[in-house]
C-alpha cells in the first residue's frame, strides 16, 4: 500500500523541475513511493544509507554523468549533504544538453539540513514535495472503525498496516527507539537519548497545549533555551507541529505562546503507553489527540500556502484552528470528538471578533447540517474531502 494520492504531485513536480525533494519522516513511505515512479522510466536508485552506494559518490559527477538519460533517485540525501553542490553543475550541464526536467527524486527525512543545503545550491532548481504519514482519504473505506485505526494507529504504513493493535504500538516503540538512538544525532550536537525522550512524553501528555519552554525546562533540570533547540530539533525532523497563534489588531488581549502538537497521534498514543482504542477512550489526552489529528488530516488536504493558526483571547474566546487560505479567504473551524457537538460560546465570540468567511463545527460523526445560520457541522472525512478539491 502506498500513498497513491502523492503519485500524481511527484510526476506533476517532475515534468516541471530538475530535482524534485520529497520530504518527510523516515518510515511513510517514501522509498516505496520513488521506487514506483522508478518502474515509470529510466531510472537508477541509490540508498545513501548503504556504504557501498555512497562509495559510488566518491567523485559524483564522474558517476552521475553516466546516467544522464535516466532519473537519478538519491534516498535519504542527508547522509550526503555536499551533493548538493555537485547535482547544481550536473543540472545545469544537463540543461545545456537538454535535460531539463525530472533528472533527480530526491528524498530527505528532516526539513532542516534538507531545505537548507537545496535552497543554497538548487535555487530555481528544485520543486519541494512534503509528504506525511497515511491521512483519511488514503485508507480503504473512509467509515468509522477505518478512521478509528487510522488515530489510534498513525498513518505510518507499517503501524497502520499491522496485524494487531499490540504489534502496531511494538512498531511504533521501535520507531522512537530509532529516532532516538540513531537518527536525532545525525542532525546535531549530541542530545541526550533519555531527556529528549521524556520531552517527547511530556509533550504527548500536553497535546495541543500551550508552549512553556520555562516550565518544561524546570520538570527536566535543563534551560529553557535547551529546550527550545530540543523542540526545534523535533519540529524540523517533522515529528512535532507548532501551531502559531493568530495575529490581528483587533484591541484584544491575545494568546501568543505558540500551540506543540506531536504531528502523529500513533506515535503521541505509544509514548502515553496506550495499546488500543478502548485505552485511549479513558485516557485524559482522548481529545486533545482527536484535536491533533483533526489539525494533521485538514493540514494534509489544504491548498497549498494555506497558513494555519489559532486564535484564543485572555478572556477566553477561541477558535481551534484557523485557515487562511489564497483566494477562498479565512476558515474558522471548532474541532469536536463527539457525535452531538454543541457551539461553544468562546467560539462565538471569537468568530464576532474576526468574522472568518467560513464558519465549521468538524466532529466524529458523518452528517453534515446547520447549527447555526451561519455555521455548518461537517464529518471529518467531508471537510477534507472539501479541502483537498479546493
Amino acid at each position: 500500500m502506498i500513498a497513491r494520492r502523492m503519485l500524481p504531485i511527484v510526476r506533476e513536480a517532475l515534468s516541471d523541475q530538475a530535482a524534485v525533494a520529497l520530504i518527510g519522516p523516515r518510515q511513510i513511505g517514501k522509498t516505496t513511493l520513488a521506487l514506483t515512479l522508478a518502474q515509470e522510466r529510466p531510472s537508477v536508485y541509490l540508498d545513501l544509507e548503504s556504504r557501498e552506494d555512497r562509495a559510488k559518490l566518491t567523485d559524483p559527477e564522474l558517476f552521475l554523468r553516466n546516467f544522464r538519460d535516466r532519473m537519478v533517485v538519491l534516498d535519504e540525501i542527508h547522509r550526503m549533504p555536499d551533493l548538493f553542490q555537485s547535482l547544481r553543475g550536473l543540472i545545469d550541464e544537463g540543461r545545456r544538453n537538454g535535460y531539463r526536467t525530472g533528472h533527480f527524486l530526491i528524498l530527505g527525512s528532516a526539513s532542516l539540513d534538507l531545505l537548507r543545503q537545496s535552497g543554497e545550491s538548487l535555487a530555481g532548481r528544485i520543486a519541494y514535495v512534503n509528504m506525511g504519514p497515511f491521512d483519511i482519504l488514503e485508507t480503504s473505506a473512509g467509515n468509522g472503525e477505518d478512521v478509528a485505526r487510522l488515530w489510534v494507529r498513525s498513518g505510518f504504513p507499517n503501524s497502520f498496516l499491522a496485524a494487531d493493535d499490540r504489534k502496531s504500538l511494538r512498531w511504533r516503540r521501535d520507531f522512537i527507539r530509532s529516532y532516538l538512538e540513531r537518527e536525532i544525532p545525525l542532525f546535531g550536537p549530541r542530545v541526550p537519548a533519555e531527556t529528549l525522550e521524556r520531552l517527547w512524553t511530556m509533550l504527548a501528555h500536553e497535546q495541543g497545549g500551550l508552549l512553556n519552554a520555562s516550565r518544561l525546562a524546570t520538570s527536566l533540570m535543563i534551560s529553557a533555551q535547551t529546550v527550545t533547540r530540543y523542540i526545534d530539533l523535533l519540529v524540523d525532523l517533522l515529528l512535532i507541529r507548532r501551531l502559531r497563534p493568530f495575529h490581528a489588531n483587533l484591541g484584544k488581549r491575545l494568546v501568543k505562546s505558540p500551540k506543540v502538537y506531536l504531528r502523529d497521534s500513533g506515535i503521541a498514543h505509544a509514548l502515553l503507553g496506550l495499546t488500543d482504542y478502548n485505552a485511549l477512550s479513558g485516557h485524559p489526552a482522548v481529545g486533545a489527540s482527536w484535536e491533533g489529528f483533526v489539525i494533521e488530516n485538514l493540514l494534509a488536504a489544504a491548498p497549498e500556502q494555506t497558513l494555519p493558526s489559532f486564535y484564543r483571547t485572555a478572556v477566553g474566546a477561541e477558535i481551534d484552528l484557523l485557515l487562511e487560505m489564497p483566494g477562498k479567504g479565512l476558515w474558522a473551524i471548532e474541532i469536536k470528538r463527539g457525535l452531538s457537538p454543541k457551539l461553544e460560546k468562546g467560539f462565538q465570540i471569537a468568530c464576532d471578533d474576526l468574522r472568518p468567511d467560513r464558519r465549521i463545527v468538524v466532529y466524529g460523526g458523518s452528517d453534515r447540517y446547520p447549527i447555526k445560520a451561519d455555521v455548518e457541522v461537517i464529518g471529518l472525512r467531508a471537510l477534507v474531502e472539501m479541502l483537498a478539491a479546493l
